[in-house]
């Protein structure tokens, strides 16, 4: 039995559904992310699932417990927001110790308690200060060590990082992962940042429309999506539409490339390619399914430069293709600069419309 299971959840706005026979499961110590863009549902599952919210149908089983209907008070999580959410009228220790206080226990452990979380999430002696002391990476800190200080069996993270500044959001989500592995405690998190949902996930949950679109691995929904929303929704991509012949060729225009599978019934299809699998061949290269394409746009990334590129003689067939700065090797390619590419047959994926 899963430790967590969702099952048939509704929820209605009025007219608006935000969720719709949405189906869920999470093991014990398993970090799920439910991943999609603004107004997919995700954020609304996360409270129903915290009992901020009420479904209209469904039901919720937390370690073999049935808490539909239970309070929020009466629900073992905790739970830390995007906005922090910190008393700024309280000191650290005030904020952390807020929800102890309700355990009846002597202040005496509510301090050693405090003090503890706070080395947890690694800012010790900090019990005196105010959040208007802390940075914003400090602070969620605090907020995290608040929702860990009553040792919750479910811990739920809405966006907790979206307020951060880039350098600081990669620093805390290593963090926060880590420390829910050495803690293995349940934790379910919100994002719309696809690729701080594949740095962090155990699974990952796609979610479009109050619908569940795919469910698997981070590997797997970026590598075997499951439809074209998914596709297109988790990292970039290329759609090339194609006209598909009896021989089960792709004509792209005057490009024909043959798919690494079994390919589609005759007629136009989309494929989607990552720019990444697109390979870069010499000039007379005589790979399979190689190519020539003339480079419109250049961008420099660092340790990749990605680029626009247009297929020869079909002006309506304009992909992109990302090559690392040492696959380069020095190479000057500029806008106008002719190059010849090729696509591995098993990366070029045909897909449904969207869900």
């Amino acid at each position: 039995m899963a430790h967590l299971e969702i099952h048939a959840l509704n929820k209605r706005f009025g007219a608006f559904v935000a969720l719709e026979e949405v189906e869920l499961t999470a093991d014990k110590g398993e970090f799920v992310v439910l991943l999609g863009p603004s107004g997919c549902g995700k954020t609304t599952l996360l409270r129903t699932l915290a009992g901020l919210e009420r479904q209209d149908g469904g039901r919720i089983v937390h370690a073999g417990r049935d808490i539909s209907t239970l309070p929020a008070a009466q629900r073992d999580y905790g739970i830390v927001f995007q906005s922090y959410a910190l008393f700024p009228n309280l000191t650290v220790a005030g904020n952390i110790s807020y929800g102890l206080h309700k355990l009846r226990r002597p202040s005496q452990w509510v301090k050693q308690r405090v003090e503890e979380t706070l080395t947890l999430v690694g800012l010790p002696g900090t019990e005196g200060k105010y959040p208007s002391q802390l940075s914003g990476g400090q602070q969620q800190r605090i907020a995290l060590a608040r929702a860990l200080a009553t040792v919750p069996d479910l811990l739920l993270l809405d966006e907790p990082l979206s307020a951060l500044d880039a350098i600081e959001r990669v620093r805390l989500r290593g963090e926060i992962r880590n420390l829910q592995k050495r803690l293995g405690v349940t934790t379910i998190m919100v994002t719309h940042d696809q690729e701080e949902a594949l740095a962090m996930a155990d699974r990952i949950i796609v979610m479009k429309n109050g619908r569940i679109q795919q469910t698997g691995t981070p590997e797997d929904i970026y590598r075997q999506p499951a439809n074209s929303f998914v596709a297109d929704f988790i990292g970039r991509t290329n759609a090339l539409k194609a006209v598909v012949d009896s021989r089960g060729w792709a004509n792209f225009g005057d490009v024909r490339l043959q798919p690494g599978f079994v390919p589609p019934p005759p007629g136009p299809h989309c494929f989607y390619i990552r720019p990444e699998d697109i390979r870069l061949c010499g000039p007379h290269d005589p790979s399979e399914n190689s190519f020539s394409a003339r480079v419109l746009q250049t961008e420099f990334l660092g340790a990749s430069s990605l680029f626009t590129l247009q297929l020869a003689n079909s002006p309506e067939h304009v992909l992109q293709a990302q090559f690392s700065s040492n696959y380069l090797n020095g190479r000057n390619i500029r806008p106008g600069t002719m190059l010849r590419l090729a696509i591995p047959p098993e990366q070029m994926t045909c897909l449904s419309g969207n869900s």
